[in-house]
């Protein structure tokens, strides 16, 4: 984890997320580039957020610089990288070429078609669930935070003023 802080973290997986979605409309897939943009980085990071912003009153600080699973992840993505690289180049759907891309039989249209006709009971039944665990988490985030441990050790006793 390159990143200290939770918020920061979560705000550059909404950047990954906004970056997949433009791959995906580079591509040429825009529903999937516009169910990434609207789904992951318009709720699903947002959450993340709101549920970090939520739920830490307070973060310690770490002073480490550079840690040893840092130093390992790192080089295992650079061997994932290296391996992937070598599997595009070396394949065969590389090499051929001259083959010109089918367009595709299910357009935009008759996604949001078959969404908001047939599948529009599912649609609002998941929304209204993701709406309910947001209002519950805000809630048990709140509760916790209003309230707040008693000690019980302690004894009060008045003061005395001389005066």
């Amino acid at each position: 984890m390159t990143l200290r802080r939770l918020v920061h973290c979560a705000l550059a997986l909404a950047v990954a997320f906004a970056g997949l979605a433009a791959l995906y409309l580079n591509l040429g897939a825009e529903f999937a580039g516009l169910a990434q943009l609207l789904v992951y980085v318009g709720a699903i990071a947002i959450l993340i957020v709101f549920a970090i912003l939520l739920t830490r009153s307070a973060e310690t600080e770490l002073h480490k610089v550079y840690s040893p699973a840092g130093i390992a992840g790192g080089v295992l993505a650079l061997a994932v990288f290296g391996v992937l690289a070598w599997a595009v180049t070396t394949s065969s759907a590389a090499r051929s070429s001259g083959v010109a891309a089918v367009a595709p039989q299910t357009t935009m249209r008759a996604i949001g078609f078959a969404l908001m006709e047939r599948y529009v009971l599912p649609l609002e039944v998941i929304a209204l669930m993701l709406t309910a665990a947001m209002i519950g988490a805000v809630i048990l985030a709140l509760r916790d935070r209003r309230v707040a441990p008693v000690d019980t050790t302690a004894v009060q006793t008045p003061e005395l003023r001389v005066g």
